[in-house]
């Protein structure tokens, strides 16, 4: 038996009550959305695209639960392959639900939502696709891949075309649809595209405005995913869903409705009716004054979210002291200063957002009219 000395257990209990006080602090940073709701409407993070060790990846499958948990999502769906199975003579895997099962059973009670899901792998045509709210991924593996997509398709799954610029199939990092795709899209076989796989594909972007598909952006991860993703941003890509509820049916309703936000590094992609009411949410107007014996006009405005807002300001008047692109920082508020030349009553202050991207060489404009005190 080790004796213990008096000063030696303060010190353990000292130690022991800081990991404590560490612990609840993660577990607040973890929880907080990254964010602020827009009115009347769920703003749901997903990542639709993950692997274990039951496929091609390197981890456990509840370790993807710890992960998702930590980054604030609301919903993952772990989509390893079907025919791609290189842990086979160390991990059989003869039921193709099997790491659904665990990391669901584990998610149990802790806020997060798991889907199945499943990732229908082929060479280009078609190339990968994930297959995500099915019943059951075994039915799913056919000789041919489209009998896969029929049977997705037979279990009301939501079907996307997974990274369509990736060099294997797309050596020139081009994306573009093949006449099977565009088949199997005019069949409503397939309803979204990946615009962000780790990385973002303007022309991806453009296959999804022009066909009507669904936005997305997942992390594809194998490994862990703060090494795979630090790098890039602090954060994984993710798609965020606006829904008028939080519960499954919502969620995938949603998606199906091309109600998306992709957020990857410092940028949000998706559709001008999708980001507006995230911006409008997340960037707070004071109401501005004159400064005293002045025509200069006084604005604070305010970020909510957790990215930075790059904004190119584009009202009739000109900013005193600033430049017209400034940044806000996240979590932050600045003041900006407009001369009106004259006192006014009400100001337009029109924007353009860089890092909000709606098209190639499309940012997202919008505008506040404010009166003035």
């Amino acid at each position: 038996m080790i004796k213990q000395y008096p000063e030696t257990t303060k010190i353990i209990d000292k130690v022991k009550f800081i990991l404590f006080l560490f612990s609840i602090s993660l577990s607040i940073y973890s929880q907080e959305k990254s964010f602020k709701n827009p009115k009347n409407t769920f703003l749901i993070g997903t990542d639709l695209h993950i692997h274990t060790v039951f496929s091609d990846g390197f981890v456990w499958p509840d370790l993807r639960v710890d992960e998702a948990l930590r980054e604030g999502l609301d919903l993952i769906s772990i989509t390893d392959h079907l025919e791609y199975q290189p842990h086979k003579t160390d991990i059989p895997n003869p039921n193709k639900n099997r790491s659904f099962e665990i990391a669901n059973k584990y998610a149990q009670g802790k806020g997060l939502n798991v889907v199945l899901g499943a990732e229908i792998t082929r060479s280009m045509p078609p190339g990968h696709l994930n297959a995500v709210f099915i019943k059951d991924a075994n039915s799913l593996l056919h000789k041919d891949s489209i009998s896969g997509i029929i049977e997705a398709n037979k279990q009301n799954a939501f079907v996307f075309i997974n990274h369509p610029n990736w060099w294997p199939g797309r050596p020139n990092g081009i994306a573009k649809l093949e006449p099977i795709h565009k088949e199997l899209i005019k069949k409503k076989f397939i309803h979204g595209i990946e615009v962000v796989n780790v990385g973002l594909s303007i022309e991806a972007l453009e296959i999804a405005i022009e066909n009507n598909l669904t936005i997305l952006g997942t992390s594809d991860v194998h490994g862990i995913a703060n090494w795979e993703f630090e790098q890039y941003g602090g954060h994984r890509p993710m798609t965020f869903v606006l829904c008028e509820d939080n519960d499954i049916n919502s969620i995938k309703n949603g998606l199906f409705r091309g109600k998306t936000m992709v957020w990857y590094k410092d940028i949000i992609i998706g559709k001008p009716e999708n980001l507006l009411p995230v911006i409008n949410s997340n960037l707070e107007f004071s109401q501005p004054f004159y400064i005293k014996n002045t025509k200069i006009v006084l604005v604070n405005i305010s970020n909510l979210s957790s990215i930075p807002f790059i904004l190119n300001y584009r009202g009739q008047y000109t900013l005193h002291e600033d430049d017209k692109v400034f940044v806000i920082p996240p979590k932050e508020s600045i003041q900006i200063k407009v001369k009106t030349i004259d006192l006014v009553e009400k100001i337009d202050m029109n924007f353009e957002m860089l890092n909000a991207i709606i098209g190639k060489d499309k940012y997202l404009k919008f505008s506040k009219i404010l009166n003035i005190r």
